[in-house]
């Protein structure tokens, strides 16, 4: 949903980087079939990073693939996973409550825009939510949360993140493995929370323009404490990057490695020193 979590290219195997556009084109694919064609837009880096954490050691298929971005020559491409069919449908789910935001916090335009993209969704959106009843009531209850203090002006930047936190921490299935699921749960709960400092710091010109709540000025002002924030923000890496290693390894280890050891630092270096573009400035070969 917001596309801080990817990887570092530049120290990628090319065998590594190909499986990572095979992950991210098969999630495209899987978003068509599972949902419809709207939903291919709500695809983002961050649950390819999902789908590669929460993938099994089972055998995979590797195909090659022409779609609408890529008409004459064919990508790799994973065929759907069990993972990847959840991913899927998270990542619809999220997406519409986002647009659905958008509705209620934007003006003029950018308003028109959200809803008419919230409507072109809504089947997709009904098709995941009969599949994933649990999650989509798990991120309803969070995002209320989060609107609740954001309404508020909640000067409490790490209570305000928790709930954004805690909605990722849920994206992850149960096992019934403890060794599995704990250490999943509290990655993505400090991933998530990564991120929404990552985009509090990101936002803070627009939304200081546009007089919106923004956890970073509500804390600080409209001049941040860059320092502060990232110590705080390298704190939550680290202690992502501790429950990483509980897991057991998988062929991913490399990718997955790569993002939160590498990627994931070098996008917040660009957040905080006002220079990151969302990667559309990197070149088309770090695209996948």
């Amino acid at each position: 949903m917001f596309g801080y979590v990817r990887p570092d290219r530049s120290h990628l195997s090319d065998p590594a980087w190909e499986s990572y556009q095979a992950a991210y084109c098969g999630l495209c694919h899987c978003l068509k079939r599972r949902c419809g064609f709207a939903a291919r837009f709500t695809l983002q880096y961050d649950f390819v990073f999902l789908c590669l954490l929460l993938e099994d050691r089972g055998e995979e298929t590797v195909c090659r693939r022409r779609c609408a971005a890529h008409p004459w020559r064919p990508r790799p491409c994973l065929a759907a996973t069990p993972a990847m069919e959840l991913c899927a449908d998270r990542s619809v789910i999220l997406a519409y409550y986002k647009l659905a935001d958008g509705v209620a916090d934007e003006t003029g335009p950018t308003r028109l825009k959200s809803r008419a993209a919230r409507w072109a969704l809504g089947r997709a959106y009904r098709s995941a939510r009969g599949r994933q009843p649990d999650f989509d009531r798990h991120v309803a209850l969070c995002l209320g949360d989060l609107d609740r203090l954001e309404r508020e002006n909640s000067p409490r930047m790490d209570r305000v993140a928790d709930a954004f936190a805690r909605l990722l921490a849920g994206a992850a299935p149960e096992t019934g493995a403890g060794g599995l699921d704990r250490p999943r749960r509290e990655l993505l709960y400090h991933l998530g929370r990564w991120i929404y400092l990552a985009d509090g710091v990101d936002d803070l010109p627009r939304d200081l323009a546009k007089g919106r709540y923004n956890p970073v000025a509500a804390r600080f002002g409209p001049e941040p404490d860059l320092t502060y924030l990232a110590t705080t923000m390298t704190h939550s890496l680290s202690l992502a990057q501790s429950a990483f290693q509980l897991l057991p390894r998988t062929r991913r280890g490399e990718l997955l490695e790569n993002i939160l050891y590498l990627g994931l630092p070098h996008v917040q270096a660009l957040v905080l020193a006002g220079k990151w573009d969302g990667g559309r400035k990197r070149g088309r070969r770090d695209q996948p």
